[in-house]
Formats: structure tokens, C-alpha cells, sequence
């Protein structure tokens, strides 16, 4: 059984989420996503979600999980006061954060690593793995996926701007890290950018992710590792242009 939270989000380019828990009622986040939390909350970090029963099973999906990089440990934040509490959490980088409604989205959605920040609890936050030898070679951080099966409420994080997209049949090609997420009824693939000119000078990369069939999908304007890519270029010149 999923739990029902309250929340809002707040900022505009930097935002955050603030959760209000009644008595009992948990969310699960992420290793180092909190922000602040109220008095009577209570933080305990356990393997997963918490939806494994039995050791192996929790040492299955931990194992899972580190195939994605991720802490094998997520946090379970617990009102245990008599009244209600709140937290917070925020992403590490500017950009935008939404809250998707599972049920609304047949109780399940595949989104990139990154872009999971918390959850009620009941969710279940498991991997995916393409299933398409294509896009696991060279779909980047698109080859692995986090899957978010429920019915209630979770939050993802877009660098940047958000962009929600209702697709109707057609193919949309996306730049493999301006990948969000998307529903599970969507088709995720890679193909080549263009001819040999194309995709050794044409600045977008050897391969597009495709994205097409039925469902919504969400993309973000500034994906970390281009900001980061831009920030390391910006350093190598200012030192190169110190030691010249």
C-alpha cells in the first residue's frame, strides 16, 4: 500500500519539494537529497525501498542498484510525532522539479538515473535495463533506468528546463541526456545522428535517442553532464591561458 503525502513545490529555477507527513506516513529518497526536516521525522537508512522481503531478495536489488551507481541504501524519512512534520529535498543541480502521479500513468514509469528524488513509500524503485542491445551500447546513461512502480505520488528532478510531451504514434529523437523519463508503453532506442560527417563534427554526438509509440515522456533543457562538460572546458582554458 502506497502512502498518501501532501507536498509542495517551491523556488522557480532551484527548486524543492516540502513534503508533509501525517502520523506513520514515510517517503523514501535518495542518499543525500534531504534538505531540512521537522522535529518529530525520523530517518533510518535501509537497503531499497523497503518492498523486498527476505535477505536475498534485499541483496538482490541492492546489487541491482549498484549497476546504476547509486548508494545501496536508500532513506526512509518517518513522522513519529502525533501531529504533522515536514521535509524537504532538493537536487544537487538548478533545474526544475515535477511530481508524477503513478496511478495516473498505469502504476509504473522508467526514468534515467538521475532523475529520481523521492517517493512515497510503498513505491517500488527498481532497475531496468534496455532491452535492446543497440541502446545498451551506446544509449549512455539511458541504458540503465530506474523503474517506479505504484500508485502514488513521486518527484523527479530535470537540469534546466522541464518539457512534457504527449506522444501519439510518432518518433521524437532526443539527445541521449535530455532524457527524463517516460511511460513504460513508450519505445526507447538509439540511432545514428546522421552521415560520418554528421556525427563526428557535427557536435550531437554519434547516436540520437529515439523515443515513439503512445505515452507521455519528459526531457530537460540542460542535462548535468553538459553543464559539466561546459564548466571543465571553461576551467581548461582559464588555466591553459594562465600558464601561457
Amino acid at each position: 500500500m502506497t502512502h498518501e503525502i501532501d507536498y509542495r513545490i517551491q523556488g522557480a529555477a532551484m527548486q524543492y519539494v516540502e513534503v508533509e507527513l501525517d502520523p506513520g506516513e514515510t517517503v523514501v529518497a535518495e542518499a543525500g537529497a534531504m534538505m531540512y526536516m521537522t522535529q518529530g521525522v525520523k530517518f533510518e537508512a535501509r537497503m531499497g525501498d523497503g518492498s523486498a522481503s527476505g535477505i536475498m531478495g534485499k541483496l538482490f536489488g541492492a546489487a541491482r542498484r549498484m549497476l546504476t551507481n547509486e548508494s545501496l541504501f536508500m532513506t526512509h524519512f518517518t513522522n513519529e510525532a502525533e501531529g504533522k512534520e515536514q521535509v524537504a529535498f532538493a537536487a544537487p543541480y538548478p533545474g526544475q522539479i515535477v511530481s508524477v502521479a503513478l496511478a495516473e500513468l498505469d502504476g509504473e514509469l522508467l526514468c534515467q538515473k538521475d532523475a529520481f528524488l523521492c517517493a512515497a513509500k510503498g513505491t517500488q524503485i527498481s532497475v531496468a535495463f534496455s532491452k535492446k542491445l543497440g541502446a545498451g551500447l551506446f544509449g549512455g546513461e539511458g541504458f540503465v533506468l530506474q523503474r517506479l512502480r505504484g500508485s502514488g505520488h513521486a518527484f523527479l528532478h530535470a537540469g534546466g528546463t522541464l518539457m512534457v510531451r504527449e506522444l501519439r504514434g510518432e518518433k521524437l529523437r532526443v539527445d541521449t541526456g535530455c532524457v527524463v523519463a517516460f511511460q513504460s508503453g513508450v519505445e526507447y532506442d538509439i540511432e545514428r545522428s546522421g552521415g560520418l560527417k554528421s556525427m563526428l563534427f557535427g557536435g550531437e554526438g554519434m547516436f540520437l535517442t529515439t523515443l515513439s509509440g503512445h505515452g507521455k515522456v519528459w526531457l530537460q533543457s540542460l542535462p548535468f553532464a553538459r553543464l559539466a562538460d561546459r564548466v571543465l572546458i571553461n576551467v581548461t582554458r582559464v588555466v591553459q591561458d594562465d600558464r601561457s
